[in-house]
């Protein structure tokens, strides 16, 4: 069963577990199950997602219940009046708040600007040694994207030399397989933990909030993280 963050007869929103693809897609592969299909068998009725999250990415995702609403979130979203925060676990310590404004390439081979805003909140220094390091070094950010390009996080922060923990395409395999061999965890530690927007049909603001899951809270223990904000 998905956890439903909100329902009302316009829209619903759920916490995305992670590894779990939003709809079929020519960019992310095939899959047995994908969250627009579950959620539809688990309410009995049509869903139409709003935006996306990575198959390995968590956290809330919203769809509306028909295609008027569908219509109205979309033009929010694309007049960038929905709030979006992520919290990732990075290696390295980056800096204490950063703007990262570099272009990116789409999966069209299409160049577009593309803008993160982030503040780190914690740091970690284990006993782990890494190559010429006899430590090994990690922070928590929280991520704001002012813009929504494919993989945009894991592409900036791989840009600024911090990538996320645990992401393939766009991260450090050798950190990577550190931690799997190490503590058998293979986890990307991206969460979307928050999405603020104005109801669409109200105008209520609403403010949506997703828990991590377990695997996200083991990696914040190995790293003595306090991650009860976000429990």
């Amino acid at each position: 069963m998905l956890e439903i963050l909100y329902r009302d007869e316009h829209i619903i929103a759920i916490n995305k577990p992670s590894g779990l693809l939003v709809h079929k897609s020519f960019y992310s592969g095939e899959a047995d199950t994908y969250a627009i299909q579950e959620l539809r068998k688990q309410i009995g009725q049509k869903v139409y997602p709003v935006h996306r999250l990575d198959r390995k990415t968590s956290g809330v995702l919203l769809f509306t219940l028909d295609k008027d609403t569908l219509r109205a979130m979309s033009t929010q979203f694309e007049e960038k009046k929905v709030d979006k925060k992520y919290i990732a676990i990075l290696r390295g310590w980056a800096q204490e708040e950063e703007t990262i404004d570099y272009d990116l390439v789409n999966e069209n081979e299409v160049t577009q600007n593309a803008v993160t805003h982030y503040r780190r909140l914690q740091t970690s220094e284990i006993d782990l040694p890494f190559l010429k390091h006899q430590t090994s070094r990690y922070c928590l950010v929280e991520a704001i994207p002012q813009t929504g390009r494919f993989h945009q996080l894991r592409k900036h922060f791989k840009h600024i030399l911090h990538p996320i923990l645990g992401c393939r395409k766009h991260g450090c395999n050798k950190q990577n397989k550190l931690w799997l061999e190490t503590f058998g965890i293979s986890k990307m530690t991206l969460h979307a933990h928050q999405l603020s927007f104005n109801h669409p049909i109200t105008n209520e603001k609403i403010s949506l909030n997703a828990k991590i899951d377990d695997e996200f809270k083991r990696v914040g223990d190995i790293l003595n993280f306090d991650l009860s904000a976000y429990s």
